[in-house]
């Protein structure tokens, strides 16, 4: 089965920045929706950011809005999340995922940040935690 592998989590301090990274296989993210949850023990998973990769749109949930970004430099079947202005409330398990293909159009992709989504809907990496210090 195809799979996601993340990298670039770690450890910082209240307002550093942080870059994480996701490959994956061309099916998962060429023309997909592909972004990235994250989850604190006990909760929901909560969706962060996403990017539709036919047209390039992206989308954040409102507390990450103005301090994460995924950037247009992403290199071939790699989506990166830079992470800027830290803060504690941030630490968390941070999984990238891929909408199973063909099931998420750019509308469909724009709602991950807004709602609770079906784990089951998506291709999951194995996570990578981020933990940010007062």
């Amino acid at each position: 089965q195809a799979r996601l592998v993340e990298s670039g989590g770690g450890s910082v301090q209240t307002g550093g920045s942080l870059r994480l990274s996701c490959k994956g296989p061309a099916s998962l993210i060429r023309n997909n929706c592909i972004g990235w949850f994250r989850q604190l023990p006990g909760k929901e998973r909560e969706g962060v950011a996403f990017i539709y990769t036919v047209n390039e749109a992206t989308y954040y949930g409102d507390s990450v809005k103005g301090r994460f970004t995924i950037p247009e430099d992403n290199t071939a079947n790699t989506i990166s999340l830079q992470m800027n202005s830290l803060k504690p409330e941030d630490s968390a398990m941070f999984y990238c995922a891929a909408a199973q293909p063909g099931t998420r159009g750019d509308y469909g992709c724009s709602r991950i940040t807004q709602s609770l989504q079906k784990v089951e809907q998506f291709v999951w990496g194995q996570g990578t935690q981020v933990t940010v210090s007062s």
